[in-house]
């Protein structure tokens, strides 16, 4: 078999998962020697018994193993194998990294990373504080990764982008799918500053038994996790439990006392994740010693404001108001308070959110 196809076959042989590909990789040096070992050297393996040597001695490779690499080759990705250099050096620390990863885009083995997860249905307040704090991960050299989902992932992906960072995003399916379907100019834009990555075969649609599997990766990418907006029984929660598995930092981002999709973040301050207001709540815990990482990020450009602005701005929070509230507050117009948020808006200071809500979107 050629090399990248006997990676591929190897991982559908039935029985063989994770942890035992790594086995035989390591006992037999490569997938290739692992299909043409006899049934007496494969039962030497730990976790390999007489059914299944017979398995891999009498396989022959799948059609959807062929077709898959030809996707692959059409659509101009790569696939980095546990063998290559390319391969993520902190994932390979975890004890089942993929033995493959399909990447669209750059991949580098050495980035310096931090994952950002949270709620698929997120509040104005959490993607304020995910943009702002991704934003500043990526001015300080930091890669953030994060999952492509709707929400506080999507912000993580987005907040990278905007301050011309890098950022990885790991998906539940194959890379032939986008998802959610409204993520697909997203998709385009991490992979030109960074990589999209997936375990999954090309055409693997996003079945819900996925996600917390590709989890494990996020986690094992990164030096830590921060979590933004989780209830009790979010996803996220999982990512935080992995990275806490692998010996990897938990941080967690509070919100509202009164918001039940803050209860998961506030569980796991109290349980001890460092709680972040800050990157450099971050930087402090993580104790980077790279330059790059503690270096402080170039000043942004002045924003001129008029007294009426500064008025307003001084009234926004990152949670929702309705116009008319604030209105009252500032004792205005609503005529007038609407055409300052326009001008904050414009300047890209305050964000509209559905029912005449608003919010500042970033910290001023």
């Amino acid at each position: 078999m050629k090399s990248l196809t006997s990676w591929l076959a190897l991982k559908t042989v039935p029985g063989v998962g994770n942890r035992l590909f790594l086995q035989l990789l390591r006992h037999f040096g490569g997938p290739e020697k692992v299909f043409k070992a006899s049934r007496e050297a494969l039962l030497k393996v730990e976790g390999v018994n007489i059914r299944l040597a017979s398995i891999i001695a009498d396989y022959r490779v799948p059609r959807a193993v062929q077709e898959d690499l030809a996707l692959v080759r059409k659509n101009h990705l790569t696939i980095t194998t546990f063998s290559d250099l390319s391969y993520p050096a902190l994932l390979r620390q975890i004890h089942d990294p993929p033995p493959v990863l399909y990447v669209y885009g750059t991949l580098r083995p050495d980035s310096l990373n931090m994952a950002i997860v949270g709620s698929r249905n997120a509040t104005p307040y959490g993607r304020t504080v995910t943009e702002r704090l991704s934003g500043d991960l990526a001015r300080r050299g930091f890669t953030v990764v994060s999952g492509m989902a709707r929400g506080i992932d999507s912000a993580a992906h987005r907040g990278a982008l905007a301050a011309k960072g890098e950022t990885i995003a790991v998906l539940g399916c194959g890379l032939g799918t986008v998802y959610p379907a409204e993520n697909k100019g997203l998709l385009h834009q991490i992979a030109q500053s960074g990589a999209v990555i997936s375990e999954f075969p090309f055409l693997t649609p996003p079945e819900a038994h996925n996600f917390p599997i590709r989890n494990r990766i996020i986690s094992g990418l990164s030096l830590g996790t921060v979590i933004v907006e989780a209830t009790h029984k979010s996803g996220s929660l999982i990512t935080a439990r992995l990275a806490a598995e692998q010996g990897r930092e938990v941080f967690a981002v509070p919100g509202s006392v009164t918001s039940f999709k803050s209860m998961g973040t506030h569980r796991l301050i109290k349980e001890g994740a460092k709680l972040v207001e800050h990157v450099n709540d971050v930087i402090e815990e993580l104790n980077v010693a790279q330059e790059k990482a503690t270096m402080e990020p170039k000043a942004p450009p002045a924003v001129l404001l008029t007294q009426g602005e500064e008025i307003i701005l001084s009234e926004l929070s990152p949670y929702p108001i309705h116009i008319d509230k604030l209105a009252r507050q500032v004792s205005l117009s609503a005529g007038e308070v609407s055409s300052l948020l326009l001008q904050l808006e414009l300047k890209g200071l305050v964000t509209q959110n559905p029912g005449k809500l608003f919010s500042r979107s970033e910290s001023v």
